[in-house]
């Protein structure tokens, strides 16, 4: 299909069948669309997500937090189908209102508290456990505007280059332009920070590495919406030297299984209710991250 001219009328009204791939879930307007509670487990944690890359920072660092011994970070992961408006469901919409994963429902004091989108869930986990964000005033600053430079770019790699590219009916040329020159510098500011330092926010891992990680490591190691070699991501060495390291974590490992839905069964958890959900699957197993680009 070739590109054609376009001229938007006075008013935008919604025309379902423009909506490509997922036009069974996009929609102008918020709120539930159909009553469904939410289940409930045993753990403290109760996080409702999918594992996209957003998806993919919470269970990563909840694997991490475990892994460092906190046995308050044990959680209880359900499972939202996104691609069939699970997120739409009433109980979704009360932890998020905005109807997008990953939500986490905090029941380990008296009133269970709601934390929505992915940098607040990461922020309240680590500042919870005092863990991978650091508490000198230079260095916190540093690590936060990290995480803060991802929640801001990430939606030029996505639902920017990444669904002009890969799933947009109509490629065209323009956008697809405009977004792979954007995530080409977004790759060149990584790289260039990463040529200084071992991690985003300098000497040690934070929540900064694991919020870019799942977007822009998955994308450097080809496994992202298969433009490795349309971006020539093998050019960024420092980004690459990062990405890998991160890959080989056994919590990051362990963290990209939960809530996945894709590739090999063995490989995949679709809900995490206890330590022992791992017993039966060797790291070794572990495939390499989605595309996923939500």
């Amino acid at each position: 299909m070739t590109e054609t001219a376009y001229t938007p009328p006075a008013v935008w009204t919604w025309d379902k069948a423009n909506g490509g791939q997922f036009a069974n879930i996009n929609r102008p307007i918020a709120g539930a669309t159909h009553d469904k509670d939410l289940p409930v487990g045993t753990h403290p944690l109760q996080l409702y997500s999918l594992a996209t890359p957003n998806g993919q920072k919470v269970t990563i660092l909840l694997e991490e937090l475990l892994a460092l011994g906190h046995s308050g970070a044990d959680y209880d992961a359900w499972l939202i189908r996104i691609g069939e408006g699970d997120q739409f469901g009433s109980g979704f919409v009360a932890v998020n209102p905005n109807s997008k994963i990953p939500a986490l429902l905090d029941r380990s004091g008296p009133t269970p508290i709601r934390i929505f989108e992915s940098g607040a869930i990461l922020m309240h986990l680590a500042e919870k456990f005092a863990a991978f964000l650091p508490t000198e005033t230079a260095a916190r600053a540093e690590c936060l505007s990290w995480l803060f430079w991802q929640m801001g770019s990430a939606p030029y790699l996505g639902g920017g280059f990444g669904h002009f590219y890969a799933y947009v009916p109509i490629k065209i040329e323009y956008a697809i332009d405009r977004f792979a020159m954007e995530v080409k510098r977004e790759l060149d500011v990584l790289d260039r920070r990463l040529a200084e330092t071992e991690y985003l926010g300098g000497a040690i891992y934070t929540i900064a590495d694991i919020a870019v990680w799942p977007w822009y490591g998955n994308l450097v190691l080809g496994q992202a919406y298969n433009a490795g070699e349309f971006l020539q991501v093998q050019d960024y060495k420092h980004v690459q030297r990062w990405a890998a390291a991160i890959a080989a974590r056994p919590a990051v490992q362990r963290g990209r299984m939960v809530n996945r839905i894709t590739g090999d069964p063995a490989e995949q958890l679709h809900e995490r209710h206890d330590a022992r959900d791992f017993d039966t699957r060797t790291q070794d197993k572990l495939a390499p991250a989605d595309p996923a680009a939500a």
